[in-house]
């Protein structure tokens, strides 16, 4: 029995003793803004059919996807503070992505620990967190959003216009120019490629501006969704297509600028005309979205072919991770939407693929809960670096040597906090866990100060009926209100 119980044990840790033996690994992170799960070929679903990118696909093929990624505030600023501390927004202290909330880049980051143990990093493309860089040997970052055309770059020397260029190539280059000639050969790396695409405003490159010009992009079933047994949060939302998506910057078919733009003279001249109305219009303004977001995607998409090409090329394919993910997930129409931040599932997932050749499983799957607090502890996992206990989330290396550990996570926190703020929704906090969804809105603007919304998301996907009212479904419901306290006291939650 005791040989049995060794054997088992020693069979448990090879893949984790042969990983030790092995050469430190370099490390490429792709980040982009803003980049559904809906819309990644690998990840299924109605746009599937588009193959809209070919080249993020083929790193699930040739990698780990992760079906149940999430983030612990969906909105752009706290996400990227959450990547670099390990922690969550009120830990890291950036809750929203106003002045408001300051990043303080003195505190811990999992770069100055890869430094210090003998990596070199760097940064490429947005950040969103104003301020001095610390623990990158090179960075070269937007200003804030930044701009899609004729960008402007920050470096340690100061900032850079690139004139005539287009912001995905721009950082590309410049992330290429690094891997070939910046770093020092003879020292482990990490990269981090940080796309603006497909962030809000929508403007592709010119060289795509006709791809899916032909066809109709599927709509989702909820495009129309009416909110019935949603509550305020929803209802009072800015952010629907119908109404909140603007035909000018947004759209480009309307306003001066854009009357004269030859990318846009159809669209500007079918507004032109006033004869889209109601849903009609909705539809329009749909398609004419999507297309756009989408034709953003291909140019990042494209990166993420050039990138894996030049890791080959330079012989560093074999001993290079390659991993993808977004800051966010986004809503492609659903519940009538655009954005993120609410937990509905569309805006609180994001994608996460990773290839490490030699160690993941080509093809595999991962259903266990990821959240976007566990991507430092990983980068320093993988790096065979020392892991502070005050991070708050968990290095997934096991999951991709496909061991999930007993004491894994089964549930996850949320929290949203900008309120006031852009499309006016309201401050709330949450727990899932693989089957159900508590959600508590909270806040002077919410009737009675408070409204909980709680969804089975094996019956309902969708999220389409709050159910938190079910007498059937009580008992659940009050084991997740435990759960939420639980989760609250775990991660030292103060009140906002």
């Amino acid at each position: 029995m005791i040989i049995k119980k060794v054997i088992n044990l020693v069979v448990c840790l090879l893949p984790f003793l042969v990983l030790a033996q092995e050469k430190q690994p370099n490390i490429v992170w792709i980040f982009s803004d803003d980049h559904s799960y809906q819309t990644i070929g690998a990840y299924g679903g109605r746009l599937q059919g588009l193959n809209p990118t070919p080249n993020i696909d083929q790193l699930a093929t040739e990698g780990m996807r992760f079906d149940k990624a999430y983030v612990e505030n969906s909105i752009c600023a706290p996400s990227r503070a959450a990547l670099l501390t390990g922690k969550m927004s009120h830990k890291h202290k950036k809750f929203d992505n106003t002045k408001k909330s300051v990043f303080d880049h003195d505190q811990q980051q999992f770069q100055k620990i890869l430094q210090k143990n003998g990596y070199q990093t760097a940064m490429i493309g947005k950040i969103h967190l104003p301020g001095k860089m610390q623990g990158f040997d090179y960075w070269e970052v937007l200003p804030g959003q930044g701009k899609y055309y004729h960008p402007d770059f920050i470096t340690e020397n100061g900032a850079t216009n690139y004139e005539g260029e287009y912001v995905t190539d721009v950082i590309t280059d410049r992330s290429l120019n690094w891997l070939k000639n910046g770093r020092d050969k003879n020292k482990p790396f990490m990269m981090m490629v940080h796309h603006k695409a497909p962030h809000r405003n929508w403007d592709p490159a010119e060289r795509y501006m006709t791809k899916y010009e032909d066809i109709d992009i599927p709509e989702p079933d909820n495009l129309f969704d009416n909110y019935d047994t949603r509550g305020s949060a929803a209802h009072k939302q800015e952010m629907d297509i119908a109404t909140s998506m603007n035909l000018d910057r947004d759209l480009k078919a309307s306003g001066e600028m854009y009357a004269n733009d030859l990318r846009f003279r159809d669209r500007y001249e079918k507004i032109a005309t006033g004869q889209l109305k109601g849903k009609e219009l909705t539809k329009w303004k749909y398609q004419t979205y999507m297309k756009d977001y989408l034709r953003c995607i291909w140019s990042v998409d494209e990166s993420v072919g050039e990138i894996v090409k030049a890791l080959k090329e330079q012989g560093l394919d074999k001993n290079t991770i390659v991993i993808y993910s977004s800051d966010q997930g986004f809503y492609m129409g659903e519940h009538g939407w655009f954005d993120k931040r609410f937990m509905y599932e569309e805006s609180f997932r994001t994608p996460l693929i990773v290839k490490w050749p030699g160690t993941v499983k080509a093809g595999s799957v991962n259903t266990d809960l990821v959240q976007n607090i566990d991507f430092a502890e990983t980068f320093l996992d993988m790096a065979r670096a020392p892991i502070p206990h005050d991070m708050q989330g968990k290095s997934i290396v096991p999951l991709l040597l496909g061991e999930t550990p007993d004491n894994w996570r089964k549930s996850l926190y949320y929290h949203y906090y900008e309120y006031p703020g852009a499309h006016s929704v309201r401050r709330h906090e949450g727990i899932a866990n693989k089957r159900y969804k508590l959600i508590r809105f909270y806040g002077e603007d919410v009737p009675d100060g408070e409204e909980w919304e709680f969804y089975d998301l094996e019956n309902d996907p969708a999220e389409m009926n709050n159910v938190y009212g079910s007498i059937l479904l009580s008992s659940t419901i009050s084991e997740l209100k435990s759960e939420l306290t639980r989760l609250r006291v775990q991660y030292q939650v103060t009140k906002q």
